[in-house]
């Protein structure tokens, strides 16, 4: 450290050899620092910053000289491989030695048949002949089959968007996209937190949206990316959602307050840890958890938790935009060109979970909800409003109801 020094004398003093470096005190700004560096005959200044580590971009150091040593690293490298840098990603090895290769699915896997619905048979409700007229309309007669493009390949549910995080690698590594060494001491690329992909951050850009989660990069349930955690587990829906569902219709469809009756914080949040835990091994029957509302407050609370909500925020305004409209028959309309808007995995979740709702509602004699009743305690916990300030977040819990609402009664029809 050289105190108040000017740019001039900073440059006298680090002429005298490649690779020299000083810190000094800004003039014009007092308590700003800046790193002075001596690379290819001239002086380079980048303003220094301290938040536990020292950085002058993104990357964090533990020391000045492990800064410096990097810094020179990536400089270098720029400088002697600009023009190769800039082609790295245009002829990638991607498809044909990389990530692809080592992930794809055998052909076996492929042709798997899907998994059976156990509950897909729905009992007589006793529709009025509107309904059957509307079901029996050009404009729906495209199911949720349709609309989530479930045809029995996993492969098709199973598109994703690759999650990257910045990463430090020990020893040398090399980008698994272009091929090419990741260079620096710390944060030399990025690795996909599901799959466990790496590459150099301006090759990232270029990855196919086609991530494959890995079990071992998938660590948890909650809170995990509903569309990565179907992939890893090679099922058309988070197996909390049936399991849950499962437990609950199998002894709980009569009980009354069925999931607006809270169940114990503690046993709720014992379930959640199971299922992080033990996935689709978790115990959450009767000898384990005798109150459903325990169950109920789990499935509850997985929906919460999600990164990104069920009904996912581009779909959001769309199926606002239904709830507002007054017109019956245009609610559906729209309503269906919402459901599009989903995530095939999603858009699967949701017609399992109405399904299941509905025939929550067939004992409503019993357990005293109704589908208003349900859209009450499912609205905000389905959906939640994309940056939106508070006043208008509040103001659209209303709407969030009668989607819900709206999506349990017609249910049949919809999907």
């Amino acid at each position: 450290f050289h105190g108040m020094i000017s740019r001039e004398e900073a440059d006298q003093l680090l002429s005298v050899a490649e690779g020299s470096y000083l810190i000094r005190e800004s003039q014009r700004q007092p308590g700003t620092y800046t790193l002075a560096l001596r690379f290819g005959s001239q002086t380079r200044n980048f303003r220094l910053y301290y938040d536990g580590k020292h950085f002058v971009g993104e990357k964090r150091f533990e020391s000045i000289h492990d800064l410096v040593t990097d810094g020179l690293i990536t400089l270098y490298i720029e400088t002697k491989a600009a023009e190769y840098i800039a082609k790295m990603t245009i002829n990638p090895i991607y498809e044909h030695i990389g990530y692809t290769t080592l992930n794809r699915e055998p052909a076996h896997k492929k042709h798997m048949p899907t998994l059976r619905d156990e509950h897909d048979g729905k009992e007589s409700t006793g529709e009025d002949e509107v309904a059957e007229k509307r079901r029996n309309s050009a404009l729906f007669r495209h199911t949720a089959t349709d609309v989530c493009e479930i045809v029995g390949s996993f492969s098709i549910i199973s598109l994703s968007v690759t999650v990257f995080q910045v990463h430090t690698f020990r020893g040398p590594h090399w980008c698994e996209y272009c091929a090419n060494f990741m260079w620096g001491l710390i944060a030399q690329g990025v690795k996909c937190a599901d799959c466990g992909l790496n590459v150099h951050k301006q090759c990232s850009k270029m990855v196919p949206n086609d991530c494959k989660p890995d079990l071992k990069h998938v660590k948890k349930v909650y809170s995990c990316d509903l569309t990565t955690l179907v992939k890893a587990h090679f099922t058309k829906r988070p197996m909390v959602v049936d399991m849950c569902i499962r437990e609950i219709e199998s002894r709980g469809l009569n009980s009354e307050g069925l999931y607006r009756v809270s169940g114990f914080s503690d046993l709720i949040e014992d379930v959640k840890m199971a299922f992080d835990r033990d996935g689709e091994k978790a115990d959450i029957s009767v000898n384990m958890y005798e109150d459903i509302n325990i169950i109920t407050g789990a499935l509850k609370l997985y929906f919460r938790d999600l990164p990104i909500p069920l009904i996912t925020y581009d779909a959001y305004p769309k199926f606002i935009e239904s709830a507002k409209t007054t017109d019956p028959d245009e609610q559906l309309e729209i309503l269906h060109e919402a459901l599009k808007l989903l995530p095939p995995a999603h858009c699967e979740t949701l017609r399992y979970l109405m399904a299941h709702l509905k025939r929550v509602t067939l004992h409503e004699k019993e357990n005293l909800m109704s589908a208003e009743n349900l859209g009450i305690v499912f609205g905000p916990t389905l959906m939640r409003a994309p940056e939106l300030d508070a006043m208008a977040a509040l103001n659209d819990i209303r709407y969030q109801r009668l989607v819900v609402e709206m999506l349990i009664k017609n249910e049949d029809i919809l999907f």
